[in-house]
């Protein structure tokens, strides 16, 4: 779907995936777990794509917030154990493909979530859930979980915005 609202697709920060790699520790003072994909349900937080079946992963803590405060979830993401190349693409990412739906959330520029945003949407509704969440001044980013687990998958900005991780 083409949307009028040009969008970015954000993946985890390339410095910070390539430090839990090193053995950095994750957002809850752990190394990394390190794991073989199943292929089924695995996406990569970098390159936005599922992780292989067979393929190594990493499962580790995450938290896509700037600073610790009351709304900055942590929860488990998995990671290619090997190096990829972090999704940089301008239409929903692959790691969607499969899905049939997910929960979007959004957040204004305090990092705190925005009441009454966060809504179970179909994959082929996300971006034009989002033109209609963006048309909100107050809205900076949106975050995209899963359906059924609630973990952070991707954030989504308006294109040429500022706001990252």
């Amino acid at each position: 779907m083409e949307t009028m609202m040009p969008l970015t697709y954000q993946p985890y920060d390339s410095d910070w995936v390539a430090a839990i790699r090193s053995g950095a520790p994750d957002a809850n003072g752990q190394p990394a777990e390190r794991s073989i994909s199943d292929g089924g349900g695995n996406p990569c937080r970098h390159c936005l794509d599922e992780i292989p079946k067979g393929a190594p992963m990493l499962i580790c803590a995450a938290r896509p917030f700037p600073e610790l405060q009351p709304y900055a979830e942590a929860g488990p993401i998995f990671l290619c154990a090997d190096a990829c190349v972090a999704y940089s693409g301008t239409s929903q990412p692959p790691v969607l493909k499969n899905r049939s739906e997910c929960l979007l959330k959004a957040y204004g520029s305090n990092n705190r979530i925005i009441y009454g945003s966060g809504r179970i949407t179909p994959t082929s509704e996300v971006e034009s859930y989002c033109e209609t969440l963006f048309s909100d001044e107050k809205v900076a980013y949106v975050d995209v979980r899963s359906a059924t687990n609630n973990c952070f998958t991707f954030r989504i900005t308006r294109r040429n915005d500022p706001s990252s991780r």
